[in-house]
């Protein structure tokens, strides 16, 4: 790498003075500016220009919905998802989960950064401008007499981005500014939707409790009834330690479901930061409920509903940052060339007398041609075009993944649909059985292996129906979140526009 830098200086003096600085302005720096010249065409004529970033992988999408679409209900807006729900308690934990949850925390802390680098990208356009001052005294030389010398002045500095690498660089902050935004949106979304999804867990653990303890409380009753019957003479011993051993079991299966439920409290007050008593009281006006979903349209094209996805967008950006890389490492392998000036006011003063003036210079025109560095710069455009393969390869990936998890929403919801209505009717067919065989036992006309093998079937029967129900809810929920939740890059136009 080859500097070359002319500089003209010119300096005031009293008359009668010659300021040898002037002379060689005068004489030398034209000539040192034509080779200046000179050798940025030079090497624009001799280094090869930058080449376009490659092509990213190809990223297709398919035509339509392989599965089918949900229709079921009232079709709704996807945006603000959860309050349609019409659940306050859904509502409370979600927005409380929002304000503290890490990720978004650290996803904004990712923004702020991000901002931070496009603001210096940016100022890499512009002329730089500094101040000085300083003071001395000595003798500059033999010939000179003992004075005091005073300046202070003003240096500016410009780097003439001929070849687009600062502007690359800009456009690359721009970029990843703009992906970690999305970054930001796709961590809200991502909260929301498992906030949602262990708050409708809980639910229907505690669902399961309710059915538990009315189990729990059968057996009980069957066991005491048959004890009764036992001292009575009416039934065998062996029934009643059968009837004993089921209620017993009735309550380590309640005890069982008691723990889960409280495992999933703990986790809701974590991830909420809520206070568990007061997180307790709230959830306790709906004990047992399970929320409603709230029913999605999506009869789009899949290239049109995944345009909302905010971690697909922040993919893009991602990509685009990578190609403004390559470009701005292939500008690097150019000439460089910046012009720095300054002005100011000085004085000198000694025994002789006091010399004010102003001093000014333009230069030096500064050119850097790279001429021999071992291979690194092309290293560096080699790295980048491969970081930006990479960023291809991880969006397409991505996107083929956007298109697996709305496909697999879609087939939960349609099998939780159709299973639904059978799912219901054995509910209600071994609820009546259990009835009848438990009047039949009372009577003496069913043993207690028959009540048991009843009740046995009734309690799953009716544990599948409240899983099947929470299933549906939480189909509903994961295809809110691969829809994105309602994202669209118009929200980053909004967010900059409320900054």
């Amino acid at each position: 790498m080859i500097p070359v830098a002319p500089t003209r200086t010119l300096i005031r003096t009293p008359a009668g003075t010659t300021a040898s600085s002037a002379a060689f302005a005068r004489t030398c720096a034209p000539r040192l500016l034509s080779f200046a010249a000179a050798m940025v065409l030079a090497g624009c004529a001799s280094l090869p220009r930058p080449e376009p970033a490659p092509v990213a992988a190809a990223a297709t999408v398919p035509a339509a919905w392989q599965a089918p679409l949900p229709h079921d209900g009232q079709l709704t807006e996807l945006a603000r998802w959860w309050q349609q729900f019409n659940d306050p308690t859904l509502n409370l934990v979600i927005e409380s989960s929002q304000r503290v949850n890490p990720s978004i925390a650290s996803a904004k802390s990712r923004i702020e950064q991000s901002r931070a680098a496009t603001v210096a990208a940016q100022a890499a356009l512009l002329p730089n401008l500094g101040a000085s001052a300083s003071a001395s005294r000595g003798r500059p030389d033999l010939s000179a007499p003992l004075g005091t010398s005073l300046s202070a002045g003003l240096q500016a500095g410009w780097e003439f981005d001929l070849f687009g690498a600062n502007r690359a660089g800009r456009d690359a902050a721009q970029a990843r500014l703009d992906g970690a935004a999305a970054g930001w949106h796709d961590a809200r979304v991502s909260v929301a939707a498992e906030v949602a999804a262990q708050y409708t867990a809980l639910r229907a653990c505690e669902a399961q409790v309710a059915q538990t303890q009315l189990d729990a409380a059968s057996r009980a009753e069957t066991s005491r009834l048959t004890e009764l019957a036992a001292k009575a003479g009416f039934q065998a011993p062996a029934n009643a330690a059968l009837a004993r051993a089921s209620a017993a079991q009735g309550n380590s299966l309640l005890t069982q479901q008691r723990a889960q439920c409280e495992l999933s409290v703990k986790a809701l007050a974590a991830l909420t930061g809520i206070d568990e008593p007061a997180l307790r009281t709230r959830l306790a006006e709906s004990s047992a409920k399970l929320p409603q979903p709230a029913q999605i349209a999506i009869a789009r094209v899949p290239a049109d509903v995944l345009a909302q996805r905010p971690d697909l967008y922040a993919a893009e950006r991602d990509v685009l940052a990578a190609s403004a890389d390559v470009a701005q490492a292939s500008a690097q392998r150019f000439p460089r060339i910046s012009l720095n000036g300054s002005i100011g006011a000085a004085r000198f003063a000694s025994g002789l007398g006091t010399q004010d003036g102003t001093v000014w210079s333009l230069g030096p025109v500064s050119v850097s041609l790279p001429l021999f560095d071992g291979g690194a710069r092309r290293a560096n455009v080699e790295a980048a075009r491969a970081r930006y393969d990479e960023a291809g390869a991880l969006y397409a990936a991505r996107l083929r993944g956007a298109v697996r998890e709305v496909e697999e929403a879609l087939i939960a919801l349609k099998s939780t649909a159709d299973r639904n209505a059978d799912a219901v009717v054995a509910t209600e067919g071994f609820a009546a059985s259990y009835v009848a065989t438990q009047a039949r036992y009372q009577g003496g006309l069913a043993s207690l292996f028959e009540l048991e093998d009843a009740r046995r079937t009734a309690v799953q029967a009716q544990s599948a129906l409240i899983e099947l129900q929470r299933e549906r809810v939480a189909a509903w929920i994961s295809l809110y979140r691969a829809l994105g939740g309602g994202w669209t890059p118009a929200d980053l136009q909004a967010d900059a526009r409320a900054k």
